[in-house]
């Protein structure tokens, strides 16, 4: 798996490979050793997609910034990203709340109402499909700083946390 950098305008970079959860990767670095924005490929394979997030821990704040980097790079194309879909099997998600870019961490849905049925396209899977949602959930997750949220989400951000709550439990649309 090679990740995309981006590099900034100012200052130039040097690159090196990094290793973690068995895959070798490039990154890219100021030469004051600030760490660039990293953009990781979207993982295609229904065999990984289809495996079980575990819970998420403080050492795994680099995966969520690594999805938040990764999901506004493919703004244009998708609303929300799991960490599986990067190849990382834990509990975060990365979504659009309108125009904010949000992340949850170990996100567990508690209520649901207003079921309907709902076509979805995914990044990972080629095509659409029709799937059960809900119009409005609420939610409980941690944020950034670990501190716990219970929030309620309607219409198409509601569809957005389901998809990629779906996709932290293995399933796949």
């Amino acid at each position: 798996m090679v990740g995309i950098f981006h590099i900034p305008e100012s200052g130039s970079a040097l690159s090196f490979p990094i290793l973690y959860s068995g895959v070798t990767e490039n990154v890219k670095r100021t030469e004051t050793g600030r760490k660039l924005k990293m953009i990781r490929n979207i993982v295609h394979d229904p065999l990984f997609l289809a495996r079980k997030s575990g819970p998420a821990a403080m050492e795994d704040l680099r995966i969520a910034a690594d999805l938040k980097e990764t999901l506004a790079a493919n703004r244009e194309r998708c609303v929300g990203i799991a960490a599986n879909m990067i190849g990382e099997l834990k509990n975060i998600i990365a979504v659009f709340n309108g125009p904010i870019l949000m992340v949850m961490i170990n996100p567990r849905i508690t209520g649901k109402s207003g079921e309907y049925t709902a076509e979805e396209g995914c990044l990972s899977l080629s095509g659409i499909r029709q799937t059960k949602r809900w119009k409005e959930i609420t939610v409980s997750y941690q944020d950034e700083f670990f501190r716990p949220h219970t929030e309620r989400f309607s219409g198409f951000t509601a569809q957005i946390i389901q998809h990629e709550c779906d996709h932290c439990k293995g399933i796949l649309i």
